[in-house]
């Protein structure tokens, strides 16, 4: 088949030890990002099986009416950048691993790696540092304060964990259900959402961007945060309500943020809002960016792909393509 792999920024998924499940198959990989519609349908036009990085490009139904040789999209994880309805009705399968089993701990750990920074100030001491100036304020300890966890899922739990065993008091504000896993992992439960923003020291977002979910924390919750708060988004930051994080930011409370996301990706504009403040911490979506966790999600896409060679395709998230499939 010919598979086309595209985003992979560093060339880095040829070094993967499951990039040899595609031998037998011609790959073809882009490092850069390209989102015209144009140019993607002229390198994809021989195109039969796309891998996805992630939500690195969007697949909308105007490319997809320009790629007839398309049979399957791979990739694991949410597909909200995906037109789902478009690939069905075009013939093509989307396969994604939602690998409900297992969190992500390399977004754990970043998020946790935010936190110890922003409440360390450590990417300010070290940019003054190496311009000759010997510190620059106070920071803070961890130990003692609130941690306020927002979904109570696989990365929200293990973030718990980290959190626990740094001395922090673990408080929890998700759906029912996840309430109920947090209680009997032994931590505390907010009252109510009011009073979950108003408690936290740290609080942290752990949810996946749906109808549901999206604009979740609203202008009025982030004021209700105290005015040495922080607040850490490495989930969407469709999380937060449009504008609402950088007004409250402005206004002091929260204190601080520390981010891994941003509304339209990649961010190439260094005087973007959420860059050009000092009380902001951020990072360019790197949350899985690592040797491990890439290993893991593609081993998982590239046996996508096999599967579907093999003519028994699996994890089709458009189950109803499957009878009339290119």
């Amino acid at each position: 088949m010919n598979v086309a792999i595209l985003d992979d920024y560093f060339d880095t998924l040829r070094t993967l030890p499951s990039f040899r499940k595609l031998d037998g198959h011609k790959v073809t990989i882009w490092n850069d990002h390209v989102q015209d519609t144009d140019e993607l349908a002229e390198r994809l036009k021989d195109t039969e099986a796309l891998v996805l990085i992630r939500e690195r490009t969007k697949i909308r139904a105007d490319l997809i009416a320009r790629l007839p040789k398309l049979k399957l999209i791979s990739q694991r994880s949410v597909y909200p950048h995906i037109d789902i309805a478009a690939c069905t009705a075009a013939g093509i399968i989307v396969s994604s691993n939602m690998h409900a089993d297992t969190p992500s701990y390399a977004a754990a750990e970043l998020t946790w790696a935010l936190i110890m920074a922003a409440a360390r100030e450590i990417p300010q001491n070290v940019a003054t540092l190496k311009a000759g100036i010997w510190q620059i304020g106070v920071g803070t300890t961890l130990r003692g304060k609130t941690l306020g966890i927002f979904g109570y899922g696989r990365i929200g739990a293990t973030v718990a964990g980290y959190g626990k065993a740094f001395g922090m008091h673990v408080l929890v504000w998700a759906r029912p259900k996840s309430l109920e896993q947090a209680e009997a992992d032994g931590h505390d439960i907010a009252e109510s959402k009011a009073d979950f923003f108003e408690r936290s020291d740290v609080l942290t977002l752990h949810m996946r961007l749906v109808d549901a979910t999206r604009g979740i924390v609203t202008a009025q919750d982030l004021a209700r945060m105290k005015k040495t708060a922080l607040i850490v988004n490495t989930s969407r930051a469709g999380l937060i309500e449009p504008d609402a994080l950088v007004a409250a930011l402005q206004a002091g409370r929260p204190g601080a943020a520390a981010v891994d996301v941003f509304e339209e990706e990649p961010v190439r504009d260094p005087n973007h809002p959420l860059l050009r403040l000092p009380n902001v911490i951020a990072t360019p979506h790197i949350g899985y960016v690592t040797r491990e966790e890439y290993e893991l999600q593609f081993s998982d896409i590239f046996d996508q792909i096999v599967a579907y060679a093999a003519g028994n395709p699996i994890n089709a998230v458009n189950p109803d393509v499957l009878s009339h499939r290119r």
